[in-house]
């Protein structure tokens, strides 16, 4: 299987979705290598020998992508036997032409403690594990958005990835086979922030599928149960106008973006 590494002297977390956005254009299967913190000559030397032995285990040259900010490492990087990438190099000059300046590059700039929205990821993500799953009702003004929805239809997870990579305080509440009675209705708890409520469904099959290896065979995991549950959920939203997004065929990442847009709500990170 052919190789590609993502190397940086930073967290290579941009080197890898700039390379992972690449490769996902093609149906092909590669090895992922990511390699951080590349600071000096002889990690780069390290790193040159590594990708030196991927291309002779393979017999397929290894692809790299590279994101260095000192240049006598880049250089070393550069002369790997992979088919080198380096995003810096391919962009930098032609935007310093555009904007008529110089940049200045500095190494941990763009995932640092330093970097200007780090405490607002740190907030959002301690109010959201402080707002989880009902946990808590006191704390709702504060929120930027409330998702609510059955469980296990993705709130949890999609309320922390807005909080670490938006800054977005996401408070989050399930509907429960308690909530359901006759008619589901609006909880006294949201009335007052239904400007802020934001509904997940999912297709009932793969509810099912995914309660069923929490709780399997039980009333929770049934499919009827689960059929019920959305349809009151969805019947809700309707009446409500809440808006509301079908998680079933959508990453994390997916459903983020769309709440983001859907709502309006204003990033705190990129």
């Amino acid at each position: 299987m052919r190789s590609a590494f993502y190397v940086s002297d930073g967290t290579a977390i941009t080197a890898e979705v700039f390379g992972h956005a690449l490769l996902s254009l093609f149906t092909v299967e590669f090895k992922h290598i990511t390699l951080p913190f590349i600071e000096t000559t002889e990690q780069a030397e390290a790193v040159l020998r590594e990708i030196e032995v991927s291309y002779k285990e393979s017999g397929e040259r290894p692809l790299v992508f590279y994101t260095i900010v000192n240049v006598e490492v880049s250089l070393i990087i550069s002369k790997s036997v992979g088919i080198n990438y380096s995003f810096l190099d391919r962009y930098v000059a032609s935007l310093e032409e555009e904007l008529g300046l110089a940049s200045k590059p500095l190494k941990h700039r763009t995932h640092s403690i330093h970097e200007k929205t780090y405490d607002f990821r740190i907030d959002a993500v301690n109010y959201a594990v402080a707002n989880d799953d009902g946990s808590s009702l006191k704390n709702y003004d504060d929120a930027d958005v409330i998702l609510i929805g059955v469980s296990r239809s993705g709130k949890t997870p999609t309320s922390l990835y807005l909080a670490l990579q938006y800054g977005i305080k996401v408070a989050n509440y399930p509907f429960t086979e308690e909530d359901m009675g006759d008619i589901l209705k609006l909880p006294l708890s949201l009335k007052s922030y239904k400007h802020k409520l934001f509904g997940l469904t999912i297709d009932a099959d793969r509810l099912h599928q995914i309660r069923s290896e929490r709780r399997f065979q039980s009333k929770y995991s049934s499919l009827r149960q689960c059929k019920m549950e959305l349809r009151e959920v969805e019947n809700l939203y309707r009446k409500e106008h809440i808006p509301f997004l079908n998680s079933t065929t959508y990453s994390i990442e997916e459903m983020s973006a769309k709440i983001l847009t859907q709502t309006g709500l204003q990033r705190q990170h990129y």
